[in-house]
């Protein structure tokens, strides 16, 4: 059902920090992209399924992307994108070393704690994501204000997935611990 790991197209990327949104400053963790990890067949629901047969994150909803930069101060963030495409922004976009990047249907995501993020444009209508969280972790909206600079602070305490979330034993998400990404 997903792309064999040899197989997939990853883009890793470190944003710096703006203002109070620290993006992958913290930790150095990076923005995760898998292309087209699930074929343009999948459905949220088989999607969901597999997460949760891998068992490392919980599909919480299905729904678009927030179009105001927002960033989670508790948690990293796993997206695979249900349905549709859309250009999102990632790191704030006064940030002079944003991502900006197209994302279809079967693309992957992961958003470490701290990565500022926004829907720009939804390219086709009904632009669909698959949100999930490590199993465990409640997740937070922040907006880089001045009032959040504890939940900030608390972004260093948050540990890397020990497991990949969509390949578990093996896969991208582990490279950033044992290097490769």
């Amino acid at each position: 059902m997903t792309t064999p790991v040899a197989s997939l197209r990853v883009s890793s990327h470190f944003i710096p920090s703006l203002n109070l949104i620290p993006n992958t400053s913290l930790k150095n963790y990076p923005l995760l992209i898998y292309h087209e990890c699930f074929p343009p067949s999948i459905s949220a629901a088989i999607i969901e399924a597999h997460l949760r047969s891998i068992g490392v994150v919980e599909p919480q909803w299905r729904y678009t992307m927030y179009n105001t930069t927002h960033f989670h101060s508790t948690t990293h963030e796993v997206l695979c994108i249900a349905s549709g495409r859309a250009r999102l922004c990632f790191g704030g976009e006064d940030n002079p070393g944003r991502v900006e990047t197209e994302v279809k249907i079967g693309d992957v995501i992961i958003i470490p704690a701290g990565v500022g993020h926004r829907l720009l444009q939804d390219l086709d209508g009904g632009f669909e994501m698959v949100g999930s969280y490590p199993k465990g972790n409640d997740w937070d909206v922040c907006y880089g204000r001045e009032d959040e600079k504890a939940n900030i602070e608390a972004i260093k305490d948050i540990a890397w997935f020990d497991r990949d979330p969509v390949y578990g034993d093996e896969g991208p998400a582990l490279q950033i611990i044992y290097g490769g990404v």
